[in-house]
C-alpha cells in the first residue's frame, strides 16, 4: 500500500471521543468499544485487501473505549481489529483474536463477505459445536473496513421536514424498482442513482408521492442458508454495517451516489425514509459467524439469556438480539442515526421489529432508555419516526403503544381493508373504526391521527394484486417447502387460483383492487403504497419473497397497468386537495361550534342511522366535516361524503341536505375519473364500489 512509506508502527495515544476511523489530514484516530476484551489490535491490510501488513494493538483504554492515533494513515486505507480476551462462551464470551472483525462505524466495504467455516469462531464440524475454538485467520474472508475521506460525507443534511399529514409513503426496494424499468439507462438499473433517475422521478410526482420509503439500505449480509441454495437476503434485513451504505446498489458515483439520490429526491419535494434493522445483526445465534460484535464484546453487544449465556435472547426470530438497553448500544444506533440524517440527508426512518428496541429488563416498555434517547436528540427531533410495533418476544404485539411523535405500521388495518371487501361478517364495524384512524388505538397520550400507517399490502405479504389471484401463498421457491410466509391473507381468488383470461374475473380483480386502494386513500391517517400496487404488480403468490433478487420481485413495468396507475394517481391528487381527509386530530362526532353539526356523522344509503349490531351490514356512508376539536379543523368548511358498497347490487344513496352541490370525484366503479356534479336528491353508487363526494359552493336541489 501507499502509506507504507509514511505510517509509523508506533501508534499515539489519540482520542476515545469520536467512535470509528476518523482521518484529520495528517493521520486517522481510531477507537472502538469493548468492555471486556484484554488487547484490541488495529490491522491493516493492502490496497486489494488480500494481504495483513500491519497488526498494532491500540495503545490507549479510555473507559471502555480502546484507542490510538495513527499518522500517515491516508483515506482509502484498508483495516479491521482483532480483539483478545477469553473464549468462554458459556459465560457469554466469545473472543477469538484470529477473527478479523470489521469496524462497527466504518462507513465503507472493500470486497465482500465470503461464506467460509474460517468465519466461525468455532470449530464448523466438531461434535461440541460452540464449544469448541478455531485458531484459522478469516481475514481472506472477510471484508475489509476503510478509512474514509471526510469529503464523501459532509454534514450538511436538511431533512424536508413535511408535515405528516400531508404525507404520502410509497414503500420501494432499490432494485426492485429499477431493474426492469423501461426508461432506464442500463448502467443505472438497480442503483441508488437510478431510484431518483428522472425516468422514476417522473413516475413518483406522478402519483403524488411526498415520501420513498426504502427497504434496508444499510451494508447486508446475506445468510449461509441462503447461500447453500443459491439465494441471497433481498430484502437485506439482515445488516453488518449500520453506518455504511449497502454497496449491491452502487452505481457509476460509488458511495456518493446515496447522497446524490437523496439530493434529487429532495429537489422533487420528495423525503427519504429508510427502514432500520437495529434489533439484531447478522452474526445470528450462538453458531453463527464471528464478524463484528460477538468477536469485538459478545456480552455488552448483544442479550443473553440469563441463566444460559452461551446462547441468545431471540425475540427477534433472527438468532441475536441488539443489547439495545446497554449504553454503547444506544450511542451507536443514535450515532449511525444521526450519520444518515447529518451525513446522507434522509428525512426518517421506520424502525424493524420496534417492540425489540423498546424492551428492557421487565418488557416493553414506551418510556425506555432508547426511546427516551431518541427523542430527545436535537439531531433526530424534527426527522419521521415510525414503529413496526411487534416482535416475536413476549407481549411483542404492541400496536398503539408508542410515544407520540411515533408512527406506526398498522396491519390491523391492512387485514380490516381486506376482510371488509371479501366480505367477512363484522367487517363494516372493523372498517368504521380503520377509516377515522384506528382511534381506540392511537387516541392515547396526545397523539395525533397520522400515527396510524394505513396500507392494504407492504413488502412482507401479498402484492395488493395477489390478494385478489391467490387464497394459498406460493412460496416453493424459497426452498421451505412453503412453509415460510404468512398463513393469513385474508385474500380472494375470484374463483381461480392465480391467473386468468376470464375477463369478467379480470373485471372484478381490477374493482376489489381500485376498491382497496380508495379506501387507504380516503382513510384518516398516513398512506402508504406498496411499489407497484398502484398497476397490479405480482409476485406470482409469494407471500415472502425475501430471497428472491429476480424477475418474482422486481416491478415488470410494461405489465402494468397504466388505467390503475392513473386511477391511484387521481386518489392522490383528490386526497391532497381534500383537506378534511388529512385531518391531525381524531374524529369524535363532537358538535362543532362554528355549526352546531357533528364533526363526523355515520349513516346508512338510505339516510337512517346504521345498525352497527348487524355482522352482515355490507354499505355504509361516512360524513365528514372539520374537526369539532381542532383550531385548524373548524377552518375546513368543505364537506365530504365516503359512501362503500361492497354489496352485489347497485344501491341508490340518499344525499344529506346541504346548502351547495354534491359532486362526486371517486367512483372505484371505473379506472377513470370525472367530477359529476349531482342535480338529484338521489345517486346510484355500483356494486363492489367506492363513491367520494365533496360538497361545493352552489345552488342547493
Amino acid at each position: 500500500m501507499t502509506y507504507h512509506a509514511t505510517v509509523s508502527a508506533t501508534l499515539e495515544p489519540g482520542s476515545p471521543s469520536r467512535l470509528g476511523a476518523h482521518f484529520d489530514g495528517g493521520g486517522t484516530n481510531f477507537a472502538v468499544f469493548s468492555e471486556h476484551a484484554e488487547q484490541v489490535s488495529l490491522c491493516l491490510f493492502s490496497q486489494d485487501g488480500t494481504r495483513e501488513e500491519m497488526r498494532v494493538p491500540l495503545p490507549e483504554r479510555t473507559g471502555a473505549v480502546w484507542h490510538g492515533y495513527l499518522p500517515g494513515v491516508q483515506p482509502g486505507t484498508l483495516y479491521g481489529y482483532r480483539a483478545s480476551g477469553p473464549y468462554a462462551p458459556e459465560a457469554g464470551h466469545r473472543f477469538n483474536r484470529n477473527k478479523l472483525l470489521i469496524d462497527p462505524y466504518t462507513r465503507e466495504f472493500h470486497g465482500a463477505f465470503t461464506d467460509h467455516t474460517a468465519n466461525f469462531g468455532y470449530q464448523h464440524a466438531a461434535p461440541e459445536a460452540d464449544l469448541s475454538f478455531d485458531s484459522r485467520d478469516s481475514a481472506p474472508f472477510v471484508a475489509k473496513s476503510v478509512v474514509s475521506d471526510p469529503a464523501l460525507f459532509p454534514l450538511d443534511g436538511q431533512p424536508l421536514s413535511k408535515g405528516w399529514q400531508d404525507t404520502l409513503i410509497y414503500e420501494a426496494h432499490v432494485k426492485g424498482l429499477t431493474m426492469r424499468h423501461p426508461g432506464m439507462p442500463e448502467n443505472l438499473r438497480g442503483t441508488y442513482e437510478g431510484l431518483a433517475s428522472p425516468a422514476m422521478l417522473d413516475h413518483l410526482t406522478k402519483l403524488g408521492v411526498t415520501a420513498v420509503e426504502l427497504l434496508p439500505v444499510q451494508a447486508i449480509k446475506s445468510e449461509g442458508a441462503l447461500s447453500g441454495r443459491g439465494l441471497v437476503n433481498y430484502w437485506g434485513y439482515n445488516t453488518v454495517g449500520f453506518f455504511a451504505p449497502e454497496p449491491r446498489y452502487f452505481g457509476p458515483a460509488g458511495v456518493r451516489g446515496f447522497r446524490e439520490m437523496v439530493d434529487r429526491f429532495h429537489s422533487a419535494g420528495i423525503e427519504v425514509i429508510l427502514d432500520v434493522v437495529y434489533n439484531h445483526s447478522a452474526e445470528g445465534d450462538h453458531l453463527g459467524p464471528t464478524l463484528s460484535f460477538r468477536g469485538l464484546d459478545n456480552a455488552s453487544y448483544y442479550r443473553l439469556q440469563d441463566d444460559q449465556p452461551r446462547y441468545y435472547v431471540n425475540d427477534t426470530g433472527c438468532g441475536n438480539t441488539l443489547n439495545v438497553t446497554h449504553p454503547f448500544v444506544i450511542r451507536m444506533i443514535l450515532d449511525s442515526l444521526r450519520f444518515w440524517v447529518q451525513a446522507m440527508g434522509v428525512d426518517g426512518f421506520r424502525f424493524d421489529l420496534a417492540t425489540t428496541l423498546c424492551r428492557e429488563t421487565d418488557g416493553f416498555d414506551r418510556s425506555g432508555r432508547f426511546m427516551i434517547a431518541l427523542r430527545q436528540d436535537p439531531v433526530l427531533a424534527d426527522v419521521k419516526l415510525i414503529a413496526e410495533p411487534w416482535d416475536i418476544g413476549p407481549d411483542g404485539y404492541q400496536l398503539g403503544g408508542f410515544p407520540a411523535k411515533v408512527a406506526e405500521w398498522n396491519d390491523r388495518y391492512r387485514d380490516t381493508v381486506r376482510k371488509f371487501w371479501r366480505g367477512d361478517a363484522h367487517g363494516a364495524q372493523e372498517l368504521g373504526s380503520a377509516l377515522l384512524g384506528t382511534a381506540y388505538l392511537f387516541d392515547k397520550r396526545g397523539r395525533r391521527v397520522w400515527s396510524s400507517v394505513n396500507y392494504a399490502a407492504s413488502h412482507d405479504g401479498y402484492t395488493l394484486a395477489d390478494t385478489t389471484q391467490f387464497e394459498n401463498r406460493q412460496n416453493e421457491a424459497n426452498g421451505e417447502g412453503n412453509r415460510d410466509g404468512h398463513k393469513e391473507n385474508y385474500s380472494d381468488n375470484f374463483g381461480v387460483e392465480g391467473p386468468s383470461d376470464d375477463p369478467a374475473i379480470c373485471a372484478q380483480r381490477a374493482r376489489r383492487q381500485r376498491n382497496m386502494l380508495a379506501t387507504v386513500f380516503l382513510s384518516q391517517g398516513t398512506p402508504m403504497l406498496l411499489a407497484g400496487d398502484e398497476g397490479g404488480h405480482t409476485q406470482h403468490g409469494n407471500n415472502n419473497a425475501y430471497c428472491q433478487d429476480n424477475e418474482t420481485t422486481w416491478i415488470d413495468w410494461a405489465s402494468l397497468d397504466p388505467e390503475m396507475i392513473g386511477f391511484t394517481a387521481e386518489l392522490s391528487r383528490f386526497r391532497h386537495e381534500t383537506p378534511i381527509l388529512r385531518q391531525m386530530d381524531f374524529l369524535h362526532g363532537a358538535t362543532r361550534e362554528t355549526d352546531r353539526r357533528k364533526d363526523v356523522e355515520w349513516r346508512g344509503f338510505d339516510g337512517k342511522p346504521l345498525n352497527w349490531s348487524d355482522d352482515t351490514l355490507s354499505s355504509l356512508c361516512l360524513h365528514l366535516r372539520g374537526n369539532a376539536e381542532s383550531v385548524a379543523g373548524k377552518a375546513l368548511t368543505d364537506e365530504v361524503l365516503l359512501a362503500f358498497n361492497r354489496s352485489d347490487d347497485d344501491l341508490d344513496l340518499l344525499l344529506p341536505t346541504a346548502p351547495g352541490v354534491w359532486v362526486r370525484d371517486i367512483d372505484s366503479s371505473e379506472p377513470a375519473q370525472t367530477a359529476t356534479p349531482i342535480s338529484a336528491e338521489r345517486v346510484c353508487v355500483p356494486a363492489q364500489s367506492v363513491s367520494a363526494f365533496v360538497l361545493k359552493p352552489g345552488s342547493a336541489r
